[in-house]
């Protein structure tokens, strides 16, 4: 098959992706074998490939937002068909064992495993997959459309789910691409206000589009005093921003995987007042159900920028210069 990989992490400028031939894959037991449509293209994958997350082996397939069509069953593999269109996220495989997954918060399980990290991901042609880790996608999404609910829609809807907003409240959104524009549709629906800071003018507008009642730069101070918060953008020197502008007792929930430094926080005029700060680690399975529920009921409408399957590199130079709005997704099938 042929698949891209971090031949040698690096800034997304000097090419640290190459293209190449690698063997098929074959599916073990109780998993599927994928032949892939579509990945969306993450900022976990650009953390990948510059090395702020480093990879677990040599040559890794990044890419965990992918949509695919089953074409090979390994032995007692009977959750889908072969033809069926299922989705491979960020959450690869967990433990089952260990006294976060026994409490049901697998994603704070001991020894995980993620697709695109831990194992080869999506950027190639073909994929194995769990089959208890993989989701049917609804029919109301096309292709393009589902990839990006598979990484971006669940965290973001971790993320919702964790900032703790109350009915009706105030949604403070910190950065605004693949995921915050996803989280800014759940939040709406579900009868919030919401105000978006972000560096990008394009961004903005998109907010707005969408019903944002205010956008702005990234330190900007909101028009009111927020319920809630979440910090999408991978910059550290927003969380005091943040909390500041929480009413008291208000979240802000760090929805990255990466995050540069926090500056010295002030607890008089960061904290107090039981402001809280939280980060939000991966998801579960239920997440992503939930989610993927929610996502068919709204319906979802992702922003999406289409690639060639085979220019990957060109989408993770254009998402570090945040040339695009919304969230990127290679096509192998146009």
């Amino acid at each position: 098959m042929r698949a891209w990989w971090v031949e040698e992490p690096g800034p997304i400028a000097s090419g640290p992706l190459q293209l190449g031939e690698r063997p098929d894959p074959s599916p073990g037991a109780s998993e599927i074998l994928l032949s892939v449509l579509a990945c969306g293209v993450c900022r976990t994958d650009l953390h990948l490939a510059e090395g702020d997350l480093r990879p677990k082996a040599v040559r890794r397939i990044p890419g965990h937002e992918v949509v695919g069509e089953v074409i090979g069953l390994g032995a007692g593999s009977s959750r889908f068909r072969l033809g069926e269109r299922v989705g491979a996220a960020w959450l690869a495989r967990t433990c089952g064992a260990c006294r976060f997954c026994q409490r049901g918060s697998e994603n704070l399980c001991l020894t995980p495993t993620f697709n695109g990290w831990d194992i080869d991901g999506g950027y190639a042609e073909l994929m194995t997959v769990h089959q208890d880790y993989a989701y049917p996608i609804p029919d109301v999404f096309t292709d393009e459309q589902a990839a990006p609910l598979l990484c971006a829609g669940i965290i973001g809807y971790r993320a919702l789910r964790c900032s703790g907003l109350p009915p009706g409240g105030r949604l403070g959104i910190y950065g605004f691409g693949g995921s915050a524009h996803l989280t800014a549709q759940m939040a709406l629906f579900e009868g919030a206000r919401v105000y978006v800071m972000t560096r990008s003018s394009a961004a903005q507008s998109l907010a707005l589009r969408l019903g944002a009642e205010f956008a702005g730069p990234a330190e900007a101070e909101p028009p009111a005093l927020l319920d809630a918060a979440i910090l999408f953008a991978p910059a550290g020197g927003l969380v005091p921003v943040a909390l500041r502008a929480l009413d008291r007792g208000g979240t802000l929930a760090v929805a990255g995987i990466h995050l540069s430094d926090i500056p010295a926080l002030d607890y008089q005029k960061d904290l107090f007042q039981e402001r809280h700060l939280r980060s939000v680690t991966a998801n579960t399975r239920a997440d992503g159900r939930e989610f993927l529920s929610l996502a068919e009921r709204i319906p979802l409408r992702p922003t999406t920028v289409s690639y060639a399957w085979t220019s990957a590199d060109k989408a993770l130079l254009d998402l570090s210069a945040d040339a695009y709005s919304g969230a990127a997704v290679l096509l192998r099938r146009s």
